[in-house]
């Protein structure tokens, strides 16, 4: 799978700098667990343009992309549902996070995402 490139808009490079330089702070938390390949042995990348969109963290060894999900997707349910199912179409496969659940449940996430990942690597 490692040698699936996926296609991604160069003109979104500046703006995912931009995103890695001003990170939430669920973002940074879990980075701090995603970065050196602290997580089952994978390398992560941050803010990583996939097609016409910017995923949180991605994973391009397992083809996954983690999304955390703050106040400000509450009212775009219906755009972020339509950028994963456009991300998916890419053969990416999309974890969502709730922003709270990061900052106060940081183990549980990281459980859920273990589980994920060897689900991933069965397949």
């Amino acid at each position: 799978m490692a040698d699936n490139i996926i296609p991604y808009n160069p003109k979104l490079v500046p703006l995912a700098r931009k995103l890695r330089n001003n990170s939430t702070l669920s973002e940074v938390l879990l980075w701090k667990r995603l970065r050196n390949k602290q997580l089952r042995g994978y390398d992560f990348d941050r803010q990583k343009p996939i097609g016409n969109y910017i995923v949180d963290f991605y994973c391009a060894e397992l083809m996954l992309a983690i999304e955390i999900d703050g106040s400000s997707h509450e009212l775009k349910s219906e755009e972020d549902a339509c950028r994963q199912k456009e991300i998916e179409r890419l053969g990416v496969t999309v974890i969502r996070f709730d922003d709270f659940a990061v900052k106060r449940h940081i183990i549980q996430v990281l459980e859920e995402l273990k589980w994920q990942m060897r689900q991933l690597e069965r397949e």
